[in-house]
């Protein structure tokens, strides 16, 4: 008789093992978070988190992939005469907007992925990956070696306001939008 194959974790027990590692990671420090305590908080079994996410890296790119997920089911109406930056400053900073309830974890998982350069290189290759999907999200060109330098670039001037964005605790939000527009600015007129 054959076996069922196993059916895939359901996406609420995503959510619950990635909110439960950023909850620990804010807690406990990225480095010292496990598996076995992310299950422990998730309320679910190991071999239940195991399947869903093989390690805390999958957990991490299943964050990063919820985030990008939001960001663009917030849609893309541009205004009339709105600027591509401006299309861009709006969706970084709703991407910003949906990082923020796990400002804490994040802090923490990014302090600690410094010592962990493997990890760190492995997500910046995703950032990249979410940084072509803004572009394309705001109908700005991400293909062939011009659309990639791009993604690059916007990479980095993510990154920068990320850092500004970690310690702003301005409830505008002013010091994380200025850093912002300023990289934005600065690329602007670089392509020009």
């Amino acid at each position: 008789m054959a076996r069922k194959p196993k059916s895939k974790p359901k996406v609420a027990a995503k959510d619950a093992l990635i909110n439960a590692a950023l909850v620990l990671a804010a807690r406990d420090g990225w480095r010292h978070v496990t598996m076995a305590a992310i299950a422990e908080e998730a309320g679910l079994s190991l071999a239940e988190a195991l399947t869903a996410f093989a390690d805390k890296n999958e957990i991490l790119a299943g964050f990063f992939w919820r985030v990008d997920q939001a960001v663009l089911a917030g849609g893309n109406k541009a205004d009339v005469g709105e600027t591509p930056r401006d299309r861009l400053f709006d969706i970084l900073m709703r991407r910003l907007d949906a990082l923020t309830p796990h400002k804490a974890g994040l802090a923490a998982v990014l302090c600690d992925l410094r010592r962990e350069p493997m990890s760190a290189l492995c997500h910046l290759m995703r950032l990249n990956g979410s940084m072509r999907m803004m572009l394309d999200a705001v109908s700005i060109n991400s293909s062939g070696p011009c659309g990639a330098l791009r993604a690059k670039g916007l990479a980095v001037i993510y990154a920068n306001t990320l850092r500004v964005w970690l310690d702003d605790e301005g409830l505008d939000q002013a010091a994380t939008m200025a850093a912002l527009d300023r990289g934005l600015i600065q690329a602007e007129r670089l392509m020009r």
